[in-house]
């Protein structure tokens, strides 16, 4: 997942019960929130009976997806250790492409790899009958590059997995007509996996889709609340190269423009909204400290939670790379060259959207049965807490599309060992990662099955979101 690298986080004193302020840096948990290691996780609430007094819906159904979650964990925890342990970046994510198609048709869904045209993305179903609701569920499958599953998404996987095995056993058994569909979406850092899937109508026949991620924070909390909608600009600069200590004056420098843009928006930090976020790099070509740099390339992150925010400040943040080569001091004659040979360029690559979890009925309702079945395992949910922890997805796409649920869940980290840093990429292989994710699916797992069971609940869902599109507070 996309995220920021300036999220402020604390870290738990189990001794004192308190929480005492940390100078590291985690994305993982959020503002004034606690940051757990492994030994605030050491007493199991595995079985904890449920703290409400609300019975669940349909207890018979239940009990047979958290038996069969408990059955499937050996082999889901050396399922994760395989992708764990093989990270491949968005869109070569062939070893995790054949072993979870693999691990899917051995429990005997119909499975569809090289799904809608995609290398790497998949699909796996599972059906009862014929004419019931469909919910889709998600395995993320993409590392970072040099640091692997920094963001779990070896978990992500065998969640969706669990999840869509699950439910499927249970519809089986209890013969309820439905279909289970799980996606192997790729390349959810960066390369719009799931919007590709969107646009090929990958999503067209479910009813709601559902998945969940991992981050760091209080030990068995969980949070459903929105993401950050984000839109990239890429930024070339086309100079000149010269000898830059022999003539230096013949060249065009393109670094400096874009130092000089990305100065410029970092003092216009100071002037933007504190629950909007803009941050980038440069990059280079061909680089030598003598030669003045003939071509200079900047990317930047703009975001905010809503589309309409993150255009607003996109207008301003796009201003100074425009103007840096004037900046710069180019002669008018070398800016008139650039201009007429168009090689001086502001162009947006790819934009996702946000989730709107926080601001939808329908979502509220889904996450807030989350939270309620959580209960049952020790977990606390909130929707106080980002579901992309201050972050932001291309799922967000999906829940433009269809009623989505993506709550995110801490595991044990040590201190500064948050999202996309190599110390997250330990953690998500650790037994207690496991034990939490497992325990979260449950929740997740019970939800989906919710949704095609219970045509009064998904009646309201549907309405809800049907009322969103029609007032544009959806889509």
């Amino acid at each position: 997942m996309a995220y920021p690298t300036n999220a402020a986080t604390n870290v738990h004193n189990p001794k004192s019960g308190s929480i005492a302020q940390s100078d590291f840096h985690c994305v993982g948990a959020g503002e004034g929130v606690a940051f757990s290691t492994t030994g605030d996780w050491e007493k199991e609430v595995t079985g904890k009976a449920p703290s409400y007094t609300e019975p669940l819906f349909r207890p018979d159904v239940v009990k047979t997806i958290e038996e069969e979650m408990d059955n499937l964990s050996d082999e889901l925890r050396e399922l994760s250790l395989k992708i764990h342990d093989h990270p491949e970046i968005g869109y070569e994510e062939r070893y995790a492409h054949d072993t979870l198609t693999s691990f899917m048709r051995n429990h005997d869904f119909d499975v569809t790899p090289h799904y809608l045209g995609l290398e790497t993305a998949w699909r796996a179903a599972f059906e009862v009958g014929k004419g019931g609701r469909t919910v889709g569920f998600q395995s993320e499958m993409d590392a970072l590059p040099g640091i692997g599953h920094a963001c779990g998404h070896n978990l992500i996987a065998i969640i969706g997995v669990g999840c869509a095995i699950a439910v499927a056993r249970a519809i089986k058994k209890h013969d309820i007509t439905a279909k289970v569909v799980l996606l192997g979406t790729p390349a959810e850092e960066g390369g719009q996996g799931k919007v590709k899937l969107i646009n090929a109508g990958g999503y067209k026949e479910m009813d709601a889709c559902l998945m969940a991620h991992p981050s760091a924070g209080p030990p068995r909390s969980a949070g459903t609340g929105s993401s950050l909608a984000v839109q990239v600009l890429t930024i070339q600069y086309f100079g000149h190269t010269a000898h830059a200590a022999g003539a230096p004056w013949e060249g065009k420098n393109a670094l400096d423009a874009a130092f000089l843009a990305y100065s410029a928006i970092s003092v216009l930090r100071q002037q933007i909204k504190p629950t909007h976020r803009t941050h980038g790099i440069i990059e280079g070509r061909d680089w030598a400290a003598n030669v003045i740099p003939g071509y200079a390339k900047c990317r930047w992150y703009i975001r905010a939670p809503t589309w309409a925010e993150v255009q607003v400040l996109h207008g301003r943040v796009k201003k100074w790379p425009q103007h840096s080569p004037q900046i710069a001091e180019w002669n008018g004659r070398n800016r008139a060259e650039l201009s007429m040979s168009g090689r001086t360029r502001v162009s947006v690559r790819f934009s996702f959207t946000a989730r709107r979890q926080k601001a939808v009925p329908l979502i509220i309702e889904s996450a807030d049965e989350f939270t309620r079945v959580a209960e049952r395992y020790g977990i606390q949910a909130s929707r106080k807490i980002q579901a992309a922890v201050g972050g932001s997805t291309d799922f967000g796409n999906v829940t433009y599309e269809l009623p989505s649920l993506h709550p995110s869940f801490a595991i044990p980290t040590e201190p500064g060992g948050g999202n996309h840093t190599a110390l997250f990429t330990k953690a998500a292989a650790t037994k207690e990662a496991h034990t939490i994710a497992l325990q979260n699916a449950k929740a997740l797992a019970i939800t989906g099955a919710r949704i095609v069971i219970d045509e009064s609940f998904m009646a309201e869902v549907k309405k809800a979101y049907d009322e969103g599109r029609t007032t544009g507070t959806v889509g």
